[in-house]
């Protein structure tokens, strides 16, 4: 059996650099291409048809969710595992929703990276254990389901569009025709509602879940 051949979508080259050494290094892999650019990656996917894409998800200025999806809306049968320095479970869900077929994070150790590879390279989906443990907690924790944009009132998704928009307070404030006062206990509300930290936490679970 050959090696499964593999090309490498990260904006740091450094990290790619890493990423060869390493699946080189083990003669199952061949890594035969590499790119920072969606639109190279696309070129190279059709061009060297590899059994694996590795790819980042905090890439700018196309993420890897878009590029994903760029991807496999032209190459359907490649086969897409996503790498992230974020343990949310709602980024794992985006990305299987986008059609990668694997998801570790950055913590994930060597031997979960290879097991990855090689799960998806056989049909089979993979997801690490730092995501499944956190899902699990989650559920113990959770009493009344997943937090989502549904718990919130017509008036607290307009204003978790704004701030998606980047508006600040006062902007919202100006928008929606309302005080500061009421747009500050909208957001504390919001970020209540979704078991969220902070407007950092917020935007990623926007982004997350594709609102």
């Amino acid at each position: 059996m050959g090696k499964i051949t593999l090309l490498l979508i990260d904006d740091h080259k450094l990290i790619r650099d890493s990423w060869s050494i390493i699946l080189n290094a083990d003669p199952r892999f061949e890594v035969i291409g590499e790119t920072n650019d969606v639109d190279q990656a696309l070129s190279l996917v059709k061009k060297l048809n590899p059994d694996i894409i590795l790819m980042d998800i905090n890439m700018v200025p196309v993420n890897g969710f878009d590029a994903t999806k760029i991807i496999l809306r032209d190459v359907p049968e490649a086969k897409v595992v996503a790498i992230s320095m974020h343990a949310l479970p709602a980024y794992a869900r985006r990305m299987f929703q986008m059609g990668a077929k694997g998801y570790v994070t950055k913590n994930s150790s060597k031997d979960e990276f290879v097991t990855a590879i090689l799960e998806v390279k056989a049909g089979n989906k993979f997801i690490c254990e730092e995501i499944k443990n956190i899902v699990a907690q989650q559920e113990l924790d959770d009493d009344g389901g997943h937090p989502d944009m549904s718990m919130l009132s017509k008036r607290e998704i307009e204003v978790v569009q704004l701030i998606k928009e980047g508006l600040s307070s006062k902007e919202i404030a100006r928008s929606l025709d309302i005080s500061l006062k009421t747009v500050e206990v909208h957001r504390y509300n919001i970020l209540r509602k979704l078991k969220l930290k902070n407007t950092a936490s917020l935007v990623n679970f926007i982004n997350a879940q594709g609102y």
